[in-house]
């Protein structure tokens, strides 16, 4: 029987039938825990909050989300535009899986740089590995579901990679595609296993918390607790101390999501899945890019072992390695404070992983290959050699003899941190070469903290586009109804969409007539299928502008440039092919496209002077809210939560200073 009483006569009625009170009293409140754990220890936590709004999240975006190769990507997009706050939604749980794996790469490392593995936390360290490997897996197949170019061809590389293994490689790889190519049946399974895997990693989290009460956390000394003096109650201690750290941590997240939505993702991703069309450079997020650099460094063949096989050995290694450390590292010591080689090496490795993974998100040419293949080697050179080798030659600072107060130097700090923002200099996008892009003259409006968009700018490129661009471009993915949140009256809106004309329902008879589009419609198209498009323009598809701005590397500034790019003869020695035209911007700089636009080519309504320059800013203005039509609301409700953010963490931690004064 627990002796957990409680004044709440239901409480102990229940308490006395399954005592989860007492459970909770005893793991969550009266825990003891070491006194000197520093913030390296809120990662763990941070990454247990994160884990559940990945799944809030996650699960409502699948209330909405259409698992069918021609459905998902236009499930996406209805998604940002249709359901209500369906655009929060999708950059929180897109921005979420970057900061869930920026925090358990965090909690790796300071695993690695206190020694949390060694004994008696070897089980703990094993279903922490195991979190990470579910982790890298739900992350794939969730980079899969958008459908869009790289979604595609990442799913067909990474997936291909498994043919690599003799006599089952192939079906391996039939059965995670569901047939012959990646398909229909692929996103299907990827979208189960995606909605699965999470909730298996809840349970392994259950584990690793259980493992963790077991034997106790480590602390930043590496030495075990001796007695009352050197532990404190987990509640109100740390209780308070996460709290504050998780203030802080979702103004860090939020400023993602409201100010920089598509940082981590790729603009390949705006483009629909086309299994003709190969992207120039196939990348998987960037979390995933260390891994990828060591796919890549083996190059030659061996007897009987193809460099491909090498590769994907020493992917899968590189990660299994990491459940062979606790007796890899044969030092008796925990903690790199005592150290000081370690600590050396701890770095010297710490570098190398930040290097395979800019190597990783770069095309694999020149001296990167080099580069890659040098710091493979070192990864494993880091477990098999050195640590077996420190441990024996080391000599140790000696431990105090209980826990002192922490103690984590500034620079040391500052170094961690960087851990967490490795995918950010090995941001996995495609080196453009080219002429530096053209600016405006004066900045586009919605750009910084607060800019939105100009709706003057907005109703005179929604002119060009209908008087212009409309005659070659779609813009399917836009509703006439969405024209009013730029300025239109619902009177314009009818009128707008009363020009063209689409299907109507069949009759009776199971005709079908054509009747005037409404308001509800999307925007029509200019001609009735892609085969017609292509057709009518020498065989050139024109893509499609609802996404154009987000489906290009700096979009805004490259589409702008590109339609002020175009020269009347190509310049001496860049000839062209016959029927092309020059443009500085476009790659190879043959073009189909003539020159969109040109001096006062529209009467604008307002009376402004149409320029080249002109018609390009507010043409890019107003592809810029087809492509984010909730930037503006997206960035007024982040101002308002970064206010409330920063005065509840500011309250928080006075309280924790108040809690914590006597302890320190």
């Amino acid at each position: 029987m627990s002796d957990f009483k409680s004044n709440n006569k239901v409480v102990n009625w229940i308490e006395s039938r399954l005592p989860i009170f007492s459970m909770m009293q005893h793991s969550a409140i009266d825990y003891p825990t070491p006194r000197n754990l520093n913030y390296w220890w809120n990662f763990g936590s941070l990454a247990a909050v994160m884990l559940i709004i990945m799944i809030l999240t996650g699960l409502f975006l699948a209330m909405n989300y259409s698992s069918h190769t021609s459905l998902a990507f236009d499930s996406v997009e209805r998604i940002m535009r249709d359901v209500n706050y369906g655009w929060l939604l999708r950059y929180l749980h897109a921005n979420g899986a970057s900061m869930f794996f920026i925090l358990v790469y965090i909690h790796i490392f300071r695993g690695l740089y206190y020694g949390s593995y060694k004994a008696p936390r070897e089980i703990l360290w094993f279903v922490g590995i195991a979190i990470y490997l579910a982790m890298m897996a739900t992350g794939f197949m969730g980079y899969v579901l958008p459908w869009g170019q790289m979604s595609f061809w990442g799913a067909t590389v990474i997936t291909n990679l498994f043919s690599a293994f003799p006599v089952v490689g192939e079906f391996i790889v039939t059965l995670l595609w569901g047939g012959f190519s990646v398909d229909n049946p692929t996103l299907n399974r990827f979208f189960a296993l995606h909605f699965l895997l999470p909730f298996i990693i809840v349970g392994l989290v259950v584990v690793h918390v259980w493992a963790l009460h077991s034997v106790k956390s480590n602390n930043p000394l590496g030495i075990d607790m001796k007695g009352p003096q050197d532990s404190i109650p987990f509640h109100p201690f740390y209780t308070i101390k996460d709290l504050y750290g998780i203030g802080l941590f979702l103004m860090f997240y939020l400023a993602f999501v409201f100010w920089a939505p598509n940082f981590f993702g790729e603009p390949d991703n705006y483009i629909p899945a086309n299994p003709m069309v190969t992207p120039p450079h196939i990348v998987p997020e960037w979390y995933y890019l260390p891994f990828y650099a060591i796919l890549r460094a083996f190059t030659f063949d061996l007897p009987f072992l193809p460099a491909k096989l090498q590769g994907v050995l020493a992917m899968f290694s590189a990660i299994l390695i990491l459940f062979a450390l606790p007796w890899l590292d044969t030092s008796k010591v925990r903690s790199a404070k005592f150290r000081p080689l370690y600590r050396q090496f701890f770095w010297l490795f710490f570098a190398n992983a930040m290097i395979l993974g800019y190597v990783g998100g770069k095309p694999a040419e020149g001296i990167l290959v080099k580069i890659g293949q040098f710091c493979t080697a070192y990864y494993f050179a880091h477990f098999l050699l050195i640590l077996p080798i420190l441990g024996k030659i080391e000599k140790p600072k000696a431990l105090p003899a209980s826990i002192a107060q922490p103690v984590v130097k500034a620079a040391a700090l500052i170094a961690m941190i960087m851990v967490g923002l490795a995918g950010f200099g090995g941001e996995a996008q495609a080196s453009s070469a080219g002429p530096e892009l053209k600016k405006p003259a004066v900045a586009f409006s919605w750009e910084g903290f607060f800019g939105k968009h100009d709706k003057a700018a907005l109703k005179r490129g929604w002119q060009v586009f209908h008087d212009v661009c409309s005659n070659c471009h779609s813009m399917k993915l836009v509703a006439y109804r969405s024209l009013t949140d730029i300025g239109f009256t619902a009177d314009e809106v009818k009128a707008f969409a009363a020009e063209k004309e689409v299907p109507d329902q069949p009759n009776d008879e199971g005709v079908v007539a054509n009747r005037p589009a409404r308001p509800s419609d999307k925007i029509v198209p200019p001609f009735a299928n892609d085969k017609a498009a292509a057709a009518a323009n020498g065989g050139a598809l024109p893509p499609d502008l609802s996404l154009m701005n987000k489906a290009r590397t700096n979009g805004p500034y490259y589409v702008y440039s590109l339609m002020l790019g175009y020269e009347e003869a190509a310049p001496e020695g860049h000839p062209i092919p016959e029927g092309k035209y020059f443009n500085h911007y476009f790659p190879g700089n043959a073009i189909s496209m003539p020159a969109p636009i040109m001096d006062d080519i529209v009467a604008y309504a307002d009376g402004t002077k149409a320029t080249k320059e002109q018609v390009a800013y507010d043409v890019v203005t107003f592809l810029n809210w087809a492509a984010e039509p909730e930037l503006d609301a997206r960035k007024s409700m982040g101002v308002k939560v970064m206010v409330f953010l920063a005065l509840l963490t500011a309250m928080l931690y006075a309280l924790k200073r108040q809690i914590w004064k006597d302890v320190h």
